[in-house]
């Protein structure tokens, strides 16, 4: 048995335990109750409902969802819009999201997926100062993609 100001008052019987709480006008409440013997707390069960649901909204505020941005490109990519791609991914980077980096191939160029490798490596050159490679280039079918997450700082 705890009190309401965290002292201890000894192992009781229930019957004690509920009369000690009603003679302070405050709610016997289980608090391990896995525990030999079980854990009782005298205390506003209102007030510490209230004050738990403060904690978990708290707790939900300071959370953050983490979306998936995709940059997609072509094998032949011109180097001005490569540039803008990569902006692009360094932009989602810095607002904390992770990046999926996809090269699509038409036709025979899969037959030449070196040249996505080398692309994706220096889509990590430009971007290696905002993240690092999560999941390396790997060829599923005709797209070969890469996943990019946010350094921490």
């Amino acid at each position: 048995m705890v009190s309401e100001k965290g002292e201890q008052l000894g192992i009781m019987s229930p019957k004690e335990a509920v009369q000690i709480a009603l003679n302070r006008g405050l709610d016997l409440v289980e608090v391990a109750p896995n525990s030999k013997p079980p854990v009782c707390k005298i205390m506003d069960i209102g007030k510490y409902k209230y004050e738990q649901s403060k904690r978990e909204r708290e707790a939900r505020k300071k959370q953050r969802v983490i979306n998936v941005k995709e940059v997609k490109l072509r094998p032949n990519i011109e180097k001005h819009d490569f540039q803008v791609k990569t902006k692009h991914a360094i932009r989602f980077l810095q607002s904390g999201d992770k990046v999926k980096v996809t090269i699509m191939f038409r036709g025979r160029e899969v037959s030449h997926s070196e040249l996505g490798r080398e692309l994706l490596e220096k889509v990590v050159d430009m971007v290696s100062d905002y993240a690092i490679v999560e999941k390396h280039p790997k060829l599923e079918g005709r797209n070969m993609t890469m996943f990019l997450s946010p350094k921490q700082d």
